[in-house]
C-alpha cells in the first residue's frame, strides 16, 4: 500500500516542534508584560499577559495532547486517546472564562477608581505584542490544524492580536487626552475576546464529549442518502459522532435487497462516507432483507451458514 498520502501531512514530531518554538516566544515576552504592566500600573497590559498565559497553556497542553494521542488503543482504551485533545480544549476555555470573569470584574472597578498609567509604556508594549503574537501565529500555524487544540492555540493567538490593537488605542489616548479610563475600557474589550473564545472551545470540546454528530453532517440527511443508495431496503439504528475533535465515526442497521450483495452494498457505502463526508470510521450490521416476508437473514458467512431473524421494525 502507498503512503503517497502522507508525503504532505506535517509529522506529530514536527506538529510539537512549531508548537514548542511559539511557546518559547509567548513565555518570553508575557514575562516582560508582566513587569511592564507593574510598572506602568496598566489593567490593560496585565489582562493582555494573562491572556497569553492561557495562550501559553493551551501549547503546552497542545503539545502534551498530541503526544498522548499517538498511544496506540490499548486496554480498556480501545478508542485510543483521540479526545485528550478535546479536554485540552475544554481545560484551555474554561481557564479563558474565568480570567474573562476576573478581568471584567476588575476593567468595572477601575473605571470607577480609575489609577494613574503610563500610556506612552502601554502603546509601546502592546505594538511590541501585536507583533510577538503574530510571530507566534506563525509558527503554532505551521503545525496540523485539524486538532481542536491546535485550532484553540490559534484563537487565542489571533485574539490577542486584536486585544494589543485595543491595549495600544487606550495607550494613545491616555497619551494625548489623560483619559485614564481607557485602560479599563481596553481590559473590558480583552475580557470579552476572552469570553467569545473560551465558549467556543468549551462548546466544541462539550460537543466531542456529548458524542454530537460531527459539524456541518445532519444525521437525518445522511441516513436519507445511505437509505436511497442501490440495493439498501431499510436503514435503523444510525449514529454517527465524533471520535476526537477531527475523526468522525458511524455506526448503522442496514437491511439490503436479497438480489443484492450484502458485502458489496456495505463496501460500497464505506466508500461513500469516507469520500463525501470524511467520515473513515464505520461500523456497519448488514442483513438481507425478504419483502415478501419481511424477514432478515443475516449475511452468507465463510462457510455458508444463513441465520434468520426479525426484521427492525423501528
Amino acid at each position: 500500500m502507498s503512503g503517497h498520502g502522507h508525503d504532505h501531512r506535517p509529522s506529530a514530531q514536527a506538529d510539537r516542534r512549531w508548537l514548542l518554538a511559539a511557546l518559547g516566544v509567548i513565555v518570553v515576552f508575557m514575562a516582560a508584560e508582566i513587569v511592564a504592566g507593574l510598572l506602568a500600573h496598566s489593567l490593560a497590559l496585565l489582562a493582555d499577559a494573562g491572556h497569553m498565559l492561557t495562550d501559553a497553556a493551551a501549547l503546552a497542553l497542545a503539545v502534551i495532547a498530541s503526544r498522548i494521542a499517538e498511544r496506540p488503543a490499548r486496554g480498556a482504551y480501545t478508542y485510543g486517546f483521540a479526545r485528550v485533545d478535546a479536554l485540552s480544549g475544554q481545560v484551555n476555555g474554561i481557564t479563558l472564562l474565568l480570567l474573562a470573569v476576573w478581568f471584567a470584574f476588575e476593567g468595572i472597578r477601575r473605571l470607577v477608581h480609575p489609577s494613574g498609567v503610563h500610556g506612552g509604556v502601554v502603546a509601546v508594549v502592546a505594538v511590541i505584542g501585536a507583533a510577538v503574537n503574530l510571530v507566534a501565529t506563525y509558527l503554532a500555524g505551521r503545525a496540523d490544524r485539524d486538532g481542536l487544540n491546535v485550532r484553540g492555540v490559534l484563537a487565542h493567538l489571533v485574539t490577542d492580536v486584536w486585544a494589543f490593537a485595543a491595549t495600544f488605542v487606550a495607550g494613545l489616548v491616555i497619551v494625548w487626552t489623560g483619559w485614564r479610563q481607557a485602560d479599563p475600557v481596553a481590559s473590558l474589550l480583552v475580557a470579552a475576546l476572552m469570553a467569545w473564545t473560551g465558549w467556543r472551545l468549551v462548546h466544541e470540546a462539550g460537543r466531542v464529549f456529548l458524542e454530537a454528530a460531527p459539524p456541518g453532517v445532519d444525521p437525518q440527511a445522511l441516513g436519507a442518502e445511505l437509505a436511497a443508495a442501490d440495493g439498501v431496503a431499510e436503514l435503523h439504528d444510525l449514529h454517527v459522532w465524533v471520535l476526537g475533535s477531527s475523526e468522525a465515526a458511524l455506526s448503522a442497521h442496514v437491511l439490503v435487497d436479497l438480489e443484492y450483495d450484502c458485502h458489496e452494498v456495505a463496501g460500497r457505502l464505506r466508500t461513500m462516507l469516507g469520500r463525501d463526508h470524511g467520515i473513515g470510521h464505520v461500523t456497519l450490521q448488514v442483513d438481507h432483507l425478504d419483502a415478501a416476508t419481511h424477514v432478515a437473514e443475516h449475511c452468507t458467512d465463510a462457510h455458508g451458514t444463513v441465520h434468520v431473524a426479525p426484521a427492525a421494525t423501528d
